[in-house]
């Protein structure tokens, strides 16, 4: 799916001020890096192609996991175009390039698979974390069951990121298998506005999820 959002989404950065419009994806298209950098999020199509090629010349070995990117160019295109047409795709975007590309696939799986990558020139900033909550709010709209993902067991910087998502491990063979189930608290917590989950606004108690930090246990 591709759709615009520059268009729609406000021009303001305050968090503690946007309360969403009806025009909004399911998590707010814009957010802040750890340097104070503003980036754009928005679902990404086969018009994309070429910036997302451009994007992965910059892998080298070291960027590389599990052979992804492929390091051969036409394979690289090959697989670049299948995930844009079976899978739903969202780019981070500053100044008009795209730096950020994450995925999960197929769109029709109940557990479809994501996969995440950030240019290496802006990670360690949270943009590959920004990506993944932006998957999962978009497959929690879309009614699907759970996200899982296979990483590397020595790839400690991707763990600890999707740890800090909410994934949990689930499978140890090699690589780990991890998982998120989208009744889980964060789907929902993900989809609330910046106003909410930045600001002084707190939802009802009763539309806050069980569990999350917004609704506190009968025990607290």
């Amino acid at each position: 799916m591709e759709t615009d959002t520059t268009g729609v989404a406000c021009d303001g950065w305050d968090g503690n001020q946007c309360e969403g419009t009806v025009h909004c994806p399911p998590r707010c298209p814009r957010f802040v890096d750890k340097h104070g950098a503003r980036w754009t999020v928005r679902f990404a199509g086969p018009n994309d192609i070429d910036r997302l090629l451009g994007m992965y010349e910059s892998f080298g070995t070291a960027e590389r996991a599990q052979g992804i990117p492929p390091a051969d160019y036409d394979r690289r295109v090959d697989w670049v175009t299948g995930l844009l047409a079976d899978g739903s795709n969202v780019v981070a975007e500053r100044d008009g390039q795209i730096r950020g590309h994450a995925v999960y696939t197929p769109t029709d799986a109940d557990r479809p698979e994501i996969a995440v990558f950030v240019h290496p020139a802006v990670q360690g900033r949270g943009v590959g974390t920004e990506l993944c909550r932006q998957l999962v709010a978009d497959a929690a709209a879309a009614d699907r069951e759970a996200l899982v993902l296979h990483v590397e067991t020595g790839n400690r910087v991707a763990r600890n990121v999707y740890h800090e998502v909410g994934f949990r491990t689930v499978e140890r063979h090699g690589d780990l298998r991890m998982e998120l189930p989208l009744d889980d608290p964060v789907a929902t917590e993900v989809r609330w506005p910046p106003v909410v989950r930045e600001g002084p606004v707190e939802p009802p108690s009763e539309t806050a999820p069980k569990g999350s930090a917004l609704r506190p246990s009968a025990d607290d």
